[in-house]
């Protein structure tokens, strides 16, 4: 199936080729001989360095039988692998086990009880953000929700909802529902004005945008490693501003968050006075492994190479799809979005199960991911024109044949 290329959607130009040696990098990615992997705002997929990392600790436990020292400085290179990537310090970073965790830990070391018990959700968050925020309501937190206009989040809307008593405002950088980037940094200065932190999680974005923790001026900002960090579940990264680190007592802690883990002194409850404080229980080290080769990766393409690339593959989308008669839902500007592109599944005002769609695709050699009443593309640097071409004509037999 062809389709022409000419499109009315008015897009600006991006780079018709990566300014990084694309096929090097795809023969680092095994999976990508037998799909098309487009379901990177789900899960990344496993290279030849992912899984010599694991094989790495594998090795260590089966021959030492334990090495906590030497599992510990890889804890601690992922650490500073992380706070590289968004040019924070290893002392701002703390090691947890998913965004959910580094957002409770960060909710229970907030006082809700005071003059400022209010926090404001953005109608973006993913469902487990917000729920960690409603579930603070017996200590007294106070939930308001910014809603979303057709899947997009106007930064103004803010103003009416963020206020004198508003503790914390809590923000994705990235929907994961479609992709659309809100002004982190913009909003940071509204919500700063107030008086008021700013909690951000960027598990949509980072890897395959820009981040900057410093420019954004953001308080907290929480990832996991399964996406685009091209990493693995079990582990995420919690970075704290350090003005804030020795205001803040998680009530969700551990033993990693001692001043000296290895003190073992139940009857003293002391602090570590970095962000590890924030850190919890045993480190998930295999997952620590993995998670620094990923991440090693992302910094050795290169930040800004990628997201330059992504926008190329994201209008490749956007306009592919509408030559298509394709719905796309959010925002149809490259310049707002990750290249994460939500599809609604209907063909001739047919609904179709997102969820069909999903394993229709798989059969004919795409991986995508199904959320709500729509499927979602996600490419990331590895992918080429023609993966965006071959996913967008498979979704379009697939709806064909589903209706």
């Amino acid at each position: 199936m062809a389709f022409a290329m000419t499109t009315t959607l008015k897009v600006p130009a991006f780079p018709a080729v990566p300014s990084f040696d694309l096929g090097t990098w795809r023969e680092q990615i095994p999976l990508l001989r037998s799909f098309v992997a487009m379901n990177n705002c789900s899960q990344g997929p496993q290279t030849i360095a992912t899984r010599e990392a694991a094989r790495g600790f594998l090795d260590t436990w089966n021959q030492a039988g334990m090495n906590w020292p030497g599992w510990m400085e890889e804890v601690e290179r992922a650490r500073t692998e992380f706070a590289s990537l968004i040019h924070a310090s290893p002392e701002e970073v703390a090691v947890s086990t998913s965004v959910s965790a580094a957002a409770a830990s960060v909710a229970s070391a907030l006082d809700f009880s005071a003059e400022r018990p209010r926090v404001v959700v953005s109608g973006a968050e993913f469902p487990t953000v917000a729920h960690v925020w409603q579930s603070h309501r017996k200590y007294g937190a106070e939930v308001d929700r910014v809603s979303d206009r057709d899947g997009v989040v106007a930064l103004e809307d803010y103003d009416s909802v963020v206020g004198e008593r508003t503790r914390v405002v809590s923000a994705c950088h990235g929907d994961y529902r479609n992709g659309e980037r809100q002004d982190i940094a913009a909003l940071a200065q509204r919500v700063h004005r107030k008086g008021a932190l700013i909690f951000v999680d960027a598990y949509q974005t980072l890897g395959i945008e820009e981040v900057d923790v410093r420019a954004m001026d953001v308080d907290f900002l929480a990832c996991g490693n399964l996406k685009y960090l091209m990493g693995t579940a079990g582990i995420a990264f919690l970075y704290v501003r350090r003005e804030l680190i020795d205001q803040l007592e998680p009530a969700v802690t551990g033993w990693f968050g001692r001043a000296n883990p290895f003190g073992f002194e139940p009857r003293v409850l002391d602090w570590a006075d970095t962000a590890r404080r924030f850190d919890t229980g045993t480190p998930a080290v295999i997952n620590a492994y993995i998670a620094s080769a990923g991440m090693a990766m992302i910094r050795q393409v290169g930040p800004a190479a990628i997201a330059a690339w992504g926008r190329s593959l994201s209008c490749r989308l956007l306009e592919g799809a509408e030559v298509r008669g394709l719905t796309v839902l959010g925002s149809r500007d490259a310049t707002r979005k990750t290249p994460s592109t939500a599809i609604l599944c209907h063909w001739d005002s047919h609904r179709v199960s997102s969820h069909q769609v999903e394993a229709g695709l798989r059969l004919r050699g795409v991986l995508a991911s199904a959320r709500g009443p729509a499927i979602r593309l996600a490419p990331h640097f590895y992918s080429t024109f023609e993966d965006v071409d071959r996913a967008l004509d498979a979704l379009v037999e697939v709806l064909k044949e589903k209706k």
